[in-house]
């Protein structure tokens, strides 16, 4: 099993497979689980013939249940440090959610020539929070509600979010597959409660206005419209607005879990802007948001 030991004695696990020289693509999965969380996109860009990496957040998977070191500086940091140890270049990062936070915030603080393209998916910037100067933002109540949940019944709670919101199965005519929930579950429960308590203030409090602001590399921002997790009009619009070179694409009616409910369209879409091609057309909204001047 691959880990990885950060400079705080952190043991990181990781997933690196395909040839050693090919375009990297670095997965970045969400709350609370881990690197299994993008089976579908790591098998199906092996197979395309690129090198796929994803880590298990520290606190998640088989990570080191962390106590401390649960934010967003820390998690920019692990991941620096793993990406100059496999001495990665030229990547293009891809993060779910909470992953999305943790990429902007790395691709902002990274080495010259260590990431290429950056990818958020349903992604938690630029801040999840309701403040003065986010009042499209959820109330702290809802975060407080996540922490309730997550202390007084975690098991309980890892299946109600799966079973519900996550992937939208709670909306009439869904259908709903268990395999999917129980696997979510079984991730979840890989992880450090602790570690998991802390990275809710950390997805939803931390503002990513600033490293936004200062990506200038291409970064394609994908979100569904009924995205019950992380709600798409006090997302996704605003992130490709702070971006100086983002494309924004919607989904229309899909879920916070669109990776795993329609993997066939999120793989081609992330194909697609890898290769540089133009994205795919169907029933999503296409938005593009040219580069704005430095």
């Amino acid at each position: 099993m691959p880990t990885f030991t950060t400079s705080d004695g952190t043991e990181i696990f990781y997933k690196d497979w395909g040839a050693k020289d090919a375009e990297t693509i670095w997965f970045h999965h969400g709350w609370p689980l881990s690197a299994d969380d993008w089976d579908s996109q790591m098998l199906f860009f092996l197979h395309e013939g690129y090198r796929v990496i994803a880590h298990d957040r520290r606190g998640h998977g088989r990570s080191t249940q962390t106590d401390t070191g649960n934010e967003m500086d820390t998690y920019a940091r692990d991941v620096k440090e793993l990406a100059a140890a496999l001495d990665i270049r030229d990547a293009v990062h891809v993060g779910h959610s909470t992953g999305g936070g943790e990429v902007v915030h790395y691709v902002a603080r990274s080495e010259p020539g260590r990431v290429a393209k950056a990818v958020i998916i349903g992604a938690v910037p630029p801040i999840m929070l309701k403040t003065e100067a986010n009042p499209g933002g959820l109330p702290i109540e809802v975060f407080d509600g996540f922490r309730a949940g997550l202390a007084a019944n975690r098991a309980q709670n890892f299946l109600d979010i799966p079973s519900g919101p996550f992937y939208g199965y709670n909306r009439p005519g869904a259908k709903v597959d268990q395999g999917v929930i129980w696997n979510w579950w079984r991730q979840g429960m890989m992880g450090g409660t602790k570690a998991h308590y802390d990275c809710i203030k950390a997805f939803s409090e931390t503002d990513f206005t600033d490293d936004l602001k200062a990506i200038e590399l291409p970064v394609l921002v994908m979100h569904g419209t009924d995205d019950q997790i992380v709600p798409y009009d006090d997302s996704a619009p605003l992130s490709a607005k702070l971006l100086k070179n983002g494309t924004l694409k919607s989904y229309e009616g899909l879920p916070h879990g669109m990776c795993t409910t329609h993997a066939d369209i999120i793989n081609a879409d992330l194909l697609a802007f890898v290769k540089g091609e133009q994205l795919p057309t169907g029933t999503e909204s296409l938005i593009v948001n040219p580069a704005i001047p430095a």
